[in-house]
């Protein structure tokens, strides 16, 4: 299975499990972007979820009873506290949680307490802690991990949980290797480990004959690749524009339509970026002059494209 799908999977299974009706899903910052590069809200839509919010965002809003919400979180506490707070003045019929990690039972006592009016029908664990750009890739979308020579302890920790949702949703239960010498690497192994065995029963499923690798390898050690410029569409793409969870913010281009200040690239909204991401300069620059011939015999246009000038006349 691959990161997008085991996300997706975790997002049909909430709004499956909350039955027919009006839903709204709630979320917080990660996981919104989590859900949102890998389900557009036109999908959504069709599966009766009408109304996007952020926990930390949503006060003064009224009541709208006749809504379920979802509610997909990470367990981390400033969210068990607004939770807590939702739950003591409810604004929606029924409540159904979902936490992206593992949460404590601590936690789980504090919501049922706060949840008088009996509203939650649903409270359980969907590992979907990261953010899947492509089926092979994803990232935590963590910045300055490092203090000095060693991990930022607020970094490390988010890594550990992220690597571990990661494992249970592709239901991996790896071989941990490190980088021999590399103490960051070593750390981040030894932590990874040490949360597989913690939750050792989250572990308990069926293991093939040749168990995967969990490789973690020290960035630092190869200075080259950074220095290195890919002539494949995307890298180009992300060299000059730059790609952030799946999107391109074109609002510094001079006379740029509204519609086109923020683009998606996703392979799997995008068929032309799809069948392209990974094909060199040569290859793209025959690719876009099909496309946009196509293009003229569907709108029965005449003009020569000879150039990219010629392309930029034509689209216009």
């Amino acid at each position: 299975m691959s990161a997008v799908a085991a996300i997706r999977l975790y997002i049909d299974k909430m709004i499956e499990e909350s039955g027919p009706g009006m839903k709204v899903l709630m979320m917080d910052k990660e996981t919104t972007t989590t859900v949102s590069v890998v389900y557009a809200q036109s999908e959504m839509l069709l599966k009766e979820v009408y109304l996007f919010e952020r926990i930390d965002m949503c006060g003064g809003t009224e009541p709208m009873k006749h809504l379920k919400c979802i509610a997909f979180l990470r367990p981390i506490r400033e969210n068990i506290e607004l939770l807590v707070q939702e739950l003591r003045n409810p604004r929606y019929g029924q409540y159904y949680i979902y936490f992206s990690n593992t949460v404590n039972r601590s936690d789980i006592k504090e919501l049922a307490e706060a949840d008088d009016q009996e509203c939650i029908q649903e409270v359980k664990e969907f590992f979907g802690d990261y953010v899947a750009l492509a089926p092979h890739l994803f990232s935590f979308n963590l910045s300055g991990c490092f203090q000095g020579q060693r991990w930022s302890t607020a970094a490390f920790e988010r890594s550990i949980q992220g690597l571990g949702a990661l494992l249970l949703s592709l239901r991996k239960a790896p071989v941990v290797r490190y980088q021999c010498n590399s103490e960051p690497a070593r750390r981040l192994a030894e932590g990874v480990s040490q949360w597989m065995k913690r939750e050792a029963k989250l572990f308990d499923f069926r293991k093939p004959e040749l168990p995967p690798l969990l490789l973690i390898l020290d960035r630092r050690s190869d200075v080259v690749t950074p220095l290195l410029n890919q002539w494949t569409y995307q890298a180009m793409v992300h060299e000059l524009l730059k790609i952030q969870n799946n999107r391109v913010n074109l609002a510094q281009v001079p006379g740029i339509s509204r519609d086109l200040r923020d683009m998606v690239l996703s392979e799997d909204n995008d068929e032309f970026y799809s069948s392209n991401m990974y094909k060199n300069f040569g290859e793209i620059g025959s690719n876009i002059k099909d496309l946009m011939e196509e293009f003229q015999a569907k709108t029965k246009s005449h003009e020569k494209v000879e150039s990219i000038a010629d392309m930029k006349v034509c689209r216009s």
